[in-house]
């Protein structure tokens, strides 16, 4: 299977996430999370593979990030 693109050009298989909410005081697994992710500073924005175990990492911190 070869990857696309898609008609704005971007991959297809991929989520864009952003950081949307500051991860002071939240708990420490959550950040640990977060960095997984590849992010550091709010408003960052991240193009990630679309798979289970990202999917299960946006989904635990749902409420800190933005998805697209």
């Amino acid at each position: 299977m070869t990857q696309g693109k898609d008609r704005d050009g971007q991959k297809d298989g991929a989520v864009t996430v952003t950081l949307v909410k500051s991860v002071a005081g939240t708990r420490s697994d959550h950040r640990a999370t977060v960095l997984g992710l590849g992010l550091k500073r709010i408003n960052q924005s991240r193009r990630l593979e679309d798979t289970p175990a990202v999917r299960g990492m946006i989904n635990k911190v749902a409420y800190l990030l933005k998805v697209s």
